[in-house]
C-alpha cells in the first residue's frame, strides 16, 4: 500500500490546537477525508476521522451525546455510568471510523502527513495561495470542454431579381380613384347603399 497523494487545509484562526484537516489517497484509487492535524506536546499529530459516541436513554430510548446529563427527547435526568474508559483511564466519548491497524501504517500515515503540512504552510505564505483539499478527486479523469463558439450568423436571404412568385392581390392596398378620391370601393359602396334606403317604402 502506497500514499499517492495528501491535501492540507490549513486553519488560519484556531481557538484549540487544531492544525487543519488532511485527506490521503492511497494507490491512487481509495481516499479519507477528515484527518485532523493537531499541535501535541511533542509536536503535531494525526488523529483520525472519528464520530461522536451516543447512549440510548432509559425512558425514551432516544441516542443522546455519552456528556449529556439530560435527554434532548423526554427531558428524563440521564446516567452517568455510561462511558467507557479507555487503556489510559480516560472517558471514550468518539470511535475513529477509518484508522491504521498496526503502529508502522500509523507512522508512516503520520509522518506523511507531517511533511506535506510543512510544504503547505511554505505555500500558504506565497501569494494567491489556494488549497486544493476541496476540489474533486475525479477531475483529472473527466474529459475537458471545449469552449462554446458562438454560431455563425447566417447572410439575409435576398429576393431573386426576376421573381416569379404570384403575388396575392388580396392583401395590397387599393389605388386611389382617378377622381382624387381616397375612399375605398368599400365605402363608396356603404355610402351608396345609405342613400338608397328606404327608397320605395312610401
Amino acid at each position: 500500500m502506497e500514499i499517492t497523494e495528501v491535501r492540507i487545509k490549513l486553519m488560519e484562526s484556531s481557538e484549540d490546537r487544531l492544525r487543519g484537516f488532511c485527506s490521503v489517497t492511497f494507490d491512487k484509487s481509495f481516499v479519507v477525508r477528515d484527518l485532523k492535524i493537531i499541535d501535541g506536546n511533542s509536536g503535531p499529530f494525526v488523529a483520525m476521522p472519528s464520530r461522536k459516541l451516543t447512549a440510548s436513554c432509559h425512558n425514551c430510548r432516544t441516542k443522546n451525546h455519552m456528556r449529556a446529563n439530560f435527554c434532548n427527547q423526554c427531558g428524563k435526568k440521564l446516567h452517568h455510568n455510561r462511558p467507557q474508559k479507555d487503556s489510559d483511564g480516560r472517558a471514550k466519548l468518539y470511535a475513529d471510523i477509518a484508522h491504521p491497524i498496526n503502529a508502522a501504517c500509523r507512522e508512516m500515515i503520520q509522518s506523511r502527513v507531517i511533511e506535506e503540512l510543512e510544504k503547505e504552510l511554505e505555500l500558504a505564505k506565497e501569494p494567491g495561495y489556494r488549497s486544493r483539499y476541496d476540489e474533486g478527486y475525479d477531475s483529472s479523469h473527466s474529459p475537458k470542454k471545449k469552449p462554446s463558439e458562438p454560431a455563425a450568423e447566417k447572410p439575409p436571404v435576398k429576393p431573386p431579381e426576376n421573381s416569379s412568385a404570384r403575388r396575392d392581390d388580396s392583401h395590397q392596398s387599393p389605388a386611389p380613384s382617378k377622381s382624387g378620391d381616397s375612399k375605398s370601393p368599400k365605402a363608396e359602396k356603404t355610402e351608396q347603399s345609405g342613400d338608397n334606403f328606404g327608397k320605395g317604402v312610401f
